[in-house]
């Protein structure tokens, strides 16, 4: 009985990864058609949302109350 569960088991998690990289491989398909406006906007947006991201990450870390946080990151920097 056990012999079934594992086998059970190694079908769901080999299905899970096969629906995964499906998932990919239509999504990397569909994105090598791209026009160069599209590459271009969302080259534009990549880096607004990376920019957004990382104001925020400064900001949360300098507005603490003590300021140790940032100064640690900072200093991880180096």
């Amino acid at each position: 009985m056990s012999m079934v569960y594992l086998v059970l088991t190694a079908l769901a998690v080999i299905s899970i990864v096969a629906a995964a990289a499906t998932v990919l491989i239509r999504r990397d398909r569909r994105r090598m058609d791209s026009s160069p406006e599209a590459q271009r906007i969302e080259a534009a947006a990549t880096r607004g949302i990376r920019d957004a991201r990382r104001q925020a990450h400064a900001y949360q870390h300098f507005n603490d109350a003590s300021g140790v946080s940032a100064l640690r990151d900072r200093d991880s920097l180096q």
